[in-house]
């Protein structure tokens, strides 16, 4: 059995999407991170940096002490290795999967983080760091386009957690007003993907639903909300305090 922390923003998504591809026993742990569950002292046993997801392998390959892993590239490397799946053994095909799983998880997932972040939650007047930030993900975009215009998926000719890190993120290009029709090869990765088994069972789970507050393209937060995602409480959690 293995514990799935998860809130199902894009970063817990994947791990969702691959925890059904390789059919993993596995129980969804909810979180709702505008409540400040993330917060918790018991959480941060579990992740220090107060983050979803996390997991904690209750049967790991080797010991019988469970196994936390933290991280999204963490967690899909950790699992691809359990399973021996979606990660290839070829060095040029693992150096190729780990390059556009490094690529996402230092790239497009923080820029997209933070263009959605200035678009949806950030007091207006913040118009320098939205141009920054669209600029760079529409960038980013432009590098997987051409990618997958040459390959099918991103890595090569096989389906690898490089594709499910990057996936979900098309939230992003939705919230700054980026359609997939802008980017046809990546629509046709995009639309193959979706249809994958794994997949349309990670993402209709009700438990795997995007809370309100995390859909649309402009939220208001009250003083709590915006505390444990942003403020005060979100780096009293870090000091234990």
């Amino acid at each position: 059995m293995i514990d799935l922390h998860y809130s199902a923003t894009p970063n817990g998504q994947k791990i969702a999407i691959m925890l059904e591809e390789i059919g993993a026993d596995y129980r969804v742990i909810p979180y709702d991170i505008f409540e400040g569950d993330q917060l918790s002292a018991e959480f941060g046993r579990i992740n220090p940096n107060h983050k979803l997801p996390a997991i904690v392998d209750h049967a790991p390959a080797e010991g019988d002490e469970a196994v936390t892993v933290f991280e999204s590239g963490a967690i899909l490397q950790y699992l691809a290795e359990k399973a021996g799946r979606f990660l290839p053994r070829s060095v040029g095909a693992r150096a190729a999967t780990l390059s556009w799983l490094t690529w996402q998880v230092a790239g497009l997932g923080p820029m997209g983080g933070q263009a959605s972040h200035f678009l949806r939650y950030a007091p207006q007047g913040q118009d320098y760091a939205i141009e920054r930030y669209t600029k760079e993900v529409n960038r980013l975009l432009t590098v997987l386009e051409r990618r997958l215009r040459t390959s099918p998926y991103v890595a090569g000719e096989d389906y690898t957690i490089a594709d499910m890190a990057i996936w979900p993120g098309r939230a992003s290009a939705f919230v700054m007003g980026m359609g997939l029709d802008d980017w046809p090869a990546m629509h046709d990765w995009f639309e193959r993907i979706r249809r994958r088994p794994a997949v349309e069972r990670a993402m209709e789970r009700a438990d795997h639903k995007a809370p309100a507050k995390y859909v649309g393209r402009h939220q208001t937060l009250n003083e709590r909300e915006w505390s444990n995602m942003f403020g005060d409480a979100n780096h009293a959690a870090v000091k234990g305090d």
